[in-house]
């Protein structure tokens, strides 16, 4: 049983660190290296929505994970 809480604080810390949390590393990587890109590829303007996103994700993939929805 992973914690939705702690999955969603890891991903608003550092994007993707959520996803390894609950064991999900392509979708990991995938923030790994897309939050980057947005911080620098905008300016900083749009890189806060990818920790919001990875966030909302992470919460929403661990909840999912502890119904056994997902594999």
């Amino acid at each position: 049983m992973k914690n939705p809480g702690t999955a969603a604080v890891l991903s608003a810390i550092i994007p993707g660190l959520g996803q390894i949390y609950n064991g999900d590393f392509l979708r990991a990587i995938f923030w790994f290296i897309v939050t980057p890109g947005m911080w620098i590829g905008t300016g900083g303007t749009l890189g806060w929505i990818c920790h919001v996103v990875a966030a909302a994700t992470a919460y929403s993939r661990a909840q999912k994970n502890n119904r056994g929805v997902l594999v």
